[in-house]
Protein backbone atom coordinates (compact mmCIF):
# COMPACT_ATOMS: atom_id res chain seq x y z
CA UNK A 1 0.00 0.00 0.00
CA UNK A 2 1.42 3.37 -1.01
CA UNK A 3 0.76 6.46 1.04
CA UNK A 4 -0.53 9.23 -1.18
CA UNK A 5 0.50 12.60 0.21
CA UNK A 6 -1.59 15.65 -0.63
CA UNK A 7 0.45 18.66 -1.68
CA UNK A 8 -0.47 22.17 -0.41
CA UNK A 9 -1.26 23.40 -3.91
CA UNK A 10 -3.98 20.77 -4.28
CA UNK A 11 -5.47 20.94 -0.82
CA UNK A 12 -7.97 23.70 -1.49
CA UNK A 13 -9.37 21.88 -4.51
CA UNK A 14 -9.50 18.63 -2.60
CA UNK A 15 -11.52 20.19 0.20
CA UNK A 16 -14.37 20.62 -2.24
CA UNK A 17 -14.42 16.95 -3.22
CA UNK A 18 -16.88 14.55 -1.56
CA UNK A 19 -14.13 12.58 0.21
CA UNK A 20 -12.83 15.50 2.27
CA UNK A 21 -15.73 17.92 2.12
CA UNK A 22 -18.06 15.33 3.59
CA UNK A 23 -15.78 13.76 6.18
CA UNK A 24 -13.97 16.67 7.80
CA UNK A 25 -16.95 17.56 9.94
CA UNK A 26 -16.46 20.78 11.84
CA UNK A 27 -12.68 20.43 12.15
CA UNK A 28 -11.74 23.56 10.24
CA UNK A 29 -8.56 23.77 8.20
CA UNK A 30 -5.97 21.04 8.57
CA UNK A 31 -3.22 23.58 9.29
CA UNK A 32 -5.24 25.03 12.15
CA UNK A 33 -5.85 21.53 13.48
CA UNK A 34 -2.11 20.75 13.45
CA UNK A 35 -1.33 23.97 15.29
CA UNK A 36 -3.88 23.03 17.95
CA UNK A 37 -2.21 19.65 18.36
CA UNK A 38 1.19 21.34 18.60
CA UNK A 39 -0.05 23.62 21.36
CA UNK A 40 -1.65 20.77 23.32
CA UNK A 41 1.46 18.60 22.93
CA UNK A 42 3.77 21.36 24.17
CA UNK A 43 1.57 21.80 27.22
CA UNK A 44 1.90 18.06 27.78
CA UNK A 45 5.68 18.29 27.87
CA UNK A 46 6.60 17.14 24.37
CA UNK A 47 9.69 18.95 23.12
CA UNK A 48 9.56 21.61 20.42
CA UNK A 49 12.24 19.68 18.50
CA UNK A 50 10.11 16.53 18.36
CA UNK A 51 7.06 18.49 17.26
CA UNK A 52 8.98 20.33 14.56
CA UNK A 53 10.28 17.05 13.18
CA UNK A 54 6.98 15.16 13.42
CA UNK A 55 4.53 17.85 12.29
CA UNK A 56 6.53 19.79 9.71
CA UNK A 57 4.75 19.78 6.34
CA UNK A 58 2.08 17.35 7.52
CA UNK A 59 -0.86 16.89 5.14
CA UNK A 60 -4.02 14.72 5.25
CA UNK A 61 -3.92 11.41 3.43
CA UNK A 62 -6.96 10.49 1.34
CA UNK A 63 -6.03 6.81 1.20
CA UNK A 64 -6.24 6.64 4.99
CA UNK A 65 -9.86 7.75 4.88
CA UNK A 66 -10.72 5.29 2.12
CA UNK A 67 -9.30 2.36 4.10
CA UNK A 68 -10.86 3.49 7.37
CA UNK A 69 -14.26 2.64 5.93
CA UNK A 70 -13.37 -0.96 5.03
CA UNK A 71 -12.60 -3.73 7.50
CA UNK A 72 -12.44 -7.41 6.58
CA UNK A 73 -14.41 -8.47 9.66
CA UNK A 74 -17.40 -6.59 8.27
CA UNK A 75 -17.09 -7.33 4.54
CA UNK A 76 -16.25 -11.05 4.48
CA UNK A 77 -18.15 -14.17 5.47
CA UNK A 78 -16.67 -16.34 8.21
CA UNK A 79 -15.47 -19.04 5.76
CA UNK A 80 -13.81 -16.38 3.59
CA UNK A 81 -12.15 -14.77 6.58
CA UNK A 82 -11.10 -18.11 8.14
CA UNK A 83 -9.70 -19.62 4.96
CA UNK A 84 -7.83 -16.47 4.04
CA UNK A 85 -6.03 -16.42 7.38
CA UNK A 86 -5.43 -20.14 7.73
CA UNK A 87 -3.75 -20.64 4.38
CA UNK A 88 -1.16 -23.39 4.00
CA UNK A 89 1.51 -20.72 3.50
CA UNK A 90 0.65 -18.90 6.73
CA UNK A 91 0.59 -22.16 8.68
CA UNK A 92 3.94 -23.31 7.27
CA UNK A 93 5.53 -19.90 7.87
CA UNK A 94 4.18 -20.00 11.41
CA UNK A 95 5.77 -23.36 12.06
CA UNK A 96 9.06 -22.05 10.70
CA UNK A 97 8.85 -18.91 12.85
CA UNK A 98 8.02 -20.98 15.92
CA UNK A 99 11.09 -23.18 15.38
CA UNK A 100 13.39 -20.26 14.55
CA UNK A 101 12.45 -18.25 17.63
CA UNK A 102 11.91 -21.13 20.05
CA UNK A 103 14.55 -20.03 22.59
CA UNK A 104 13.16 -16.50 22.64
CA UNK A 105 9.58 -17.77 22.91
CA UNK A 106 10.52 -20.02 25.83
CA UNK A 107 12.04 -17.04 27.64
CA UNK A 108 8.93 -14.98 26.95
CA UNK A 109 6.70 -17.78 28.23
CA UNK A 110 8.77 -18.06 31.41
CA UNK A 111 8.24 -14.36 32.10
CA UNK A 112 4.64 -13.82 31.04
CA UNK A 113 3.12 -17.34 31.32
CA UNK A 114 1.52 -17.05 27.87
CA UNK A 115 1.59 -19.85 25.27
CA UNK A 116 4.23 -19.29 22.56
CA UNK A 117 1.76 -20.71 20.04
CA UNK A 118 -0.71 -17.88 20.53
CA UNK A 119 2.08 -15.28 20.41
CA UNK A 120 3.15 -16.67 17.04
CA UNK A 121 -0.47 -16.83 15.83
CA UNK A 122 -1.14 -13.18 16.63
CA UNK A 123 2.15 -12.18 15.02
CA UNK A 124 1.12 -14.17 11.95
CA UNK A 125 -2.33 -12.63 11.67
CA UNK A 126 -1.23 -9.09 12.39
CA UNK A 127 1.78 -8.80 10.07
CA UNK A 128 2.48 -12.22 8.49
CA UNK A 129 5.32 -12.79 10.98
CA UNK A 130 6.75 -9.35 10.34
CA UNK A 131 6.50 -9.65 6.56
CA UNK A 132 4.41 -6.49 6.30
CA UNK A 133 4.07 -4.10 9.23
CA UNK A 134 2.48 -1.22 7.32
CA UNK A 135 3.94 1.57 5.24
CA UNK A 136 1.92 4.55 6.42
CA UNK A 137 3.51 7.42 8.29
CA UNK A 138 1.78 6.89 11.66
CA UNK A 139 1.78 10.58 12.59
CA UNK A 140 0.25 11.50 9.21
CA UNK A 141 -2.38 8.74 9.40
CA UNK A 142 -3.46 9.60 12.94
CA UNK A 143 -3.54 13.32 12.20
CA UNK A 144 -5.74 12.65 9.15
CA UNK A 145 -8.21 10.60 11.16
CA UNK A 146 -8.23 12.98 14.13
CA UNK A 147 -8.91 15.95 11.84
CA UNK A 148 -11.51 14.08 9.78
CA UNK A 149 -13.89 14.07 12.71
CA UNK A 150 -15.69 10.72 12.67
CA UNK A 151 -13.69 9.50 15.69
CA UNK A 152 -11.81 12.69 16.40
CA UNK A 153 -11.30 12.33 20.16
CA UNK A 154 -10.02 8.74 19.88
CA UNK A 155 -7.49 9.49 17.15
CA UNK A 156 -6.36 12.77 18.71
CA UNK A 157 -5.45 10.85 21.87
CA UNK A 158 -3.58 8.29 19.76
CA UNK A 159 -1.76 11.06 17.89
CA UNK A 160 -0.59 12.67 21.13
CA UNK A 161 0.55 9.26 22.39
CA UNK A 162 2.51 8.71 19.16
CA UNK A 163 4.26 12.03 19.66
CA UNK A 164 5.17 11.05 23.23
CA UNK A 165 6.61 7.75 21.98
CA UNK A 166 8.89 9.60 19.57
CA UNK A 167 9.81 12.16 22.20
CA UNK A 168 10.84 9.38 24.61
CA UNK A 169 13.34 8.08 22.08
CA UNK A 170 11.68 4.74 21.34
CA UNK A 171 11.61 5.25 17.57
CA UNK A 172 12.49 7.86 14.98
CA UNK A 173 9.68 9.65 13.17
CA UNK A 174 10.76 8.21 9.82
CA UNK A 175 10.74 4.66 11.25
CA UNK A 176 7.32 5.02 12.91
CA UNK A 177 5.46 3.22 10.18
CA UNK A 178 2.22 1.30 10.52
CA UNK A 179 -1.28 0.71 9.24
CA UNK A 180 -3.67 3.30 7.85
CA UNK A 181 -5.27 3.46 11.32
CA UNK A 182 -1.99 4.00 13.16
CA UNK A 183 -1.38 0.43 14.35
CA UNK A 184 2.38 0.04 14.66
CA UNK A 185 5.15 -2.47 14.22
CA UNK A 186 5.10 -6.27 14.40
CA UNK A 187 2.28 -6.43 17.01
CA UNK A 188 0.25 -3.60 15.39
CA UNK A 189 -0.16 -1.75 18.68
CA UNK A 190 -2.01 1.52 18.74
CA UNK A 191 0.12 4.21 20.42
CA UNK A 192 -1.82 4.21 23.70
CA UNK A 193 -1.51 0.40 23.83
CA UNK A 194 2.22 0.79 23.22
CA UNK A 195 2.49 3.16 26.17
CA UNK A 196 0.68 0.73 28.46
CA UNK A 197 1.87 -2.65 27.23
CA UNK A 198 5.01 -2.57 25.07
CA UNK A 199 8.09 -3.99 26.82
CA UNK A 200 11.86 -3.70 26.43
CA UNK A 201 12.43 -7.45 26.42
CA UNK A 202 15.95 -7.28 24.98
CA UNK A 203 17.04 -4.78 27.63
CA UNK A 204 18.56 -2.16 25.33
CA UNK A 205 16.66 0.73 26.94
CA UNK A 206 14.09 1.16 24.18
CA UNK A 207 10.73 -0.46 23.53
CA UNK A 208 11.23 -1.23 19.85
CA UNK A 209 8.33 -3.14 18.29
CA UNK A 210 9.53 -2.26 14.78
CA UNK A 211 13.00 -3.80 14.64
CA UNK A 212 13.42 -5.94 17.78
CA UNK A 213 11.80 -9.38 17.60
CA UNK A 214 12.30 -9.76 21.34
CA UNK A 215 10.47 -6.53 22.16
CA UNK A 216 7.73 -7.23 19.60
CA UNK A 217 6.93 -10.78 20.70
CA UNK A 218 7.40 -9.95 24.38
CA UNK A 219 4.93 -7.10 23.98
CA UNK A 220 2.32 -9.42 22.44
CA UNK A 221 2.72 -11.78 25.39
CA UNK A 222 2.48 -8.93 27.88
CA UNK A 223 -0.71 -7.72 26.19
CA UNK A 224 -2.29 -11.16 26.54
CA UNK A 225 -1.06 -11.61 30.11
CA UNK A 226 -2.59 -8.29 31.08
CA UNK A 227 -5.80 -9.32 29.28
CA UNK A 228 -6.33 -12.33 31.53
CA UNK A 229 -4.53 -15.17 29.72
CA UNK A 230 -4.56 -18.36 31.80
CA UNK A 231 -1.43 -20.47 31.45
CA UNK A 232 -2.07 -24.06 30.41
CA UNK A 233 -5.73 -23.63 29.47
CA UNK A 234 -7.04 -24.13 25.92
CA UNK A 235 -8.61 -21.24 24.04
CA UNK A 236 -11.47 -23.49 22.85
CA UNK A 237 -12.36 -26.17 20.32
CA UNK A 238 -14.85 -26.87 17.54
CA UNK A 239 -18.18 -28.47 18.44
CA UNK A 240 -21.44 -29.62 16.88
CA UNK A 241 -24.81 -28.34 18.03
CA UNK A 242 -28.11 -30.25 17.73
CA UNK A 243 -30.70 -29.20 15.17
CA UNK A 244 -32.88 -27.87 17.98
CA UNK A 245 -30.16 -25.67 19.46
CA UNK A 246 -31.26 -22.16 20.45
CA UNK A 247 -28.77 -19.97 18.61
CA UNK A 248 -29.56 -17.01 20.88
CA UNK A 249 -27.28 -18.81 23.35
CA UNK A 250 -24.35 -18.47 20.91
CA UNK A 251 -22.78 -15.43 22.53
CA UNK A 252 -19.26 -14.98 23.89
CA UNK A 253 -20.76 -13.17 26.89
CA UNK A 254 -22.87 -16.16 27.97
CA UNK A 255 -20.46 -18.34 29.94
CA UNK A 256 -21.73 -21.64 31.38
CA UNK A 257 -20.24 -24.78 32.94
CA UNK A 258 -19.26 -27.43 30.38
CA UNK A 259 -21.91 -29.79 31.75
CA UNK A 260 -24.66 -27.32 30.81
CA UNK A 261 -23.58 -27.38 27.16
CA UNK A 262 -23.44 -31.17 27.27
CA UNK A 263 -27.01 -31.29 28.55
CA UNK A 264 -28.10 -29.17 25.56
CA UNK A 265 -26.72 -31.81 23.20
CA UNK A 266 -23.48 -30.05 22.25
CA UNK A 267 -20.69 -32.50 21.33
CA UNK A 268 -17.18 -32.29 19.93
CA UNK A 269 -16.80 -31.78 16.18
CA UNK A 270 -16.06 -35.49 15.75
CA UNK A 271 -19.25 -36.45 17.61
CA UNK A 272 -17.59 -37.50 20.87
CA UNK A 273 -18.74 -36.26 24.27
CA UNK A 274 -17.52 -32.98 25.67
CA UNK A 275 -14.63 -33.26 28.12
CA UNK A 276 -15.22 -32.77 31.81
CA UNK A 277 -13.78 -29.37 32.56
CA UNK A 278 -13.86 -26.83 35.32
CA UNK A 279 -14.57 -23.20 34.69
CA UNK A 280 -17.09 -21.66 32.34
CA UNK A 281 -17.33 -21.75 28.59
CA UNK A 282 -19.21 -19.82 25.93
CA UNK A 283 -20.47 -21.08 22.60
CA UNK A 284 -19.73 -18.92 19.58
CA UNK A 285 -20.79 -19.28 15.96
CA UNK A 286 -18.66 -16.62 14.20
CA UNK A 287 -20.65 -16.62 10.97
CA UNK A 288 -24.11 -16.95 12.50
CA UNK A 289 -25.43 -13.68 11.10
CA UNK A 290 -24.76 -14.94 7.55
CA UNK A 291 -26.04 -18.45 8.05
CA UNK A 292 -22.79 -20.30 8.75
CA UNK A 293 -23.08 -22.92 11.48
CA UNK A 294 -19.47 -23.73 12.45
CA UNK A 295 -19.48 -23.55 16.26
CA UNK A 296 -16.86 -23.44 19.01
CA UNK A 297 -16.82 -23.71 22.77
CA UNK A 298 -14.42 -21.07 24.03
CA UNK A 299 -12.89 -20.27 27.39
CA UNK A 300 -11.15 -17.38 29.10
CA UNK A 301 -8.16 -17.45 26.75
CA UNK A 302 -10.50 -16.78 23.82
CA UNK A 303 -11.59 -13.68 25.71
CA UNK A 304 -7.94 -12.63 26.07
CA UNK A 305 -7.49 -13.04 22.31
CA UNK A 306 -10.64 -11.02 21.79
CA UNK A 307 -9.23 -8.13 23.84
CA UNK A 308 -6.43 -7.88 21.31
CA UNK A 309 -9.07 -7.32 18.63
CA UNK A 310 -12.76 -7.35 19.69
CA UNK A 311 -13.98 -9.62 16.90
CA UNK A 312 -15.13 -13.23 17.16
CA UNK A 313 -13.74 -13.76 13.66
CA UNK A 314 -10.31 -12.61 14.79
CA UNK A 315 -10.21 -14.37 18.16
CA UNK A 316 -11.33 -17.67 16.62
CA UNK A 317 -8.80 -17.41 13.79
CA UNK A 318 -6.03 -16.77 16.32
CA UNK A 319 -7.03 -19.87 18.24
CA UNK A 320 -7.21 -22.05 15.14
CA UNK A 321 -3.85 -20.83 13.84
CA UNK A 322 -2.24 -21.36 17.24
CA UNK A 323 -3.40 -24.98 17.12
CA UNK A 324 -1.70 -25.48 13.77
CA UNK A 325 1.64 -23.72 14.13
CA UNK A 326 3.07 -25.99 16.84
Amino acid sequence: MLSRRLLPAGLAALAATPAFGRTARGQGSFDAFVEGVRTEARRGGISAATLSQALQGLRPNERVLELDRRQAEFTQTWPQYRDGRLSATRIENGRRAYAEHRALLDAIQARFRVSPRVVIAIWGLETSYGGFTGNFNVIEALATLAWEGRRAAFFRAELLAALRIVDAGNVRVDRMRGSHAGAMGHPQFMPTSFERLAVDFDGDGRRDIWDSRADALGSIANYLARSGWRDGEPWGFEVQTPASFDTSLADHRQMRPMRDWARMGVVRANGSALPSSEGEWALVIPGLSRGDTQAFLVGQNFMANRRYNPSNFYATAVGLLSDKVA
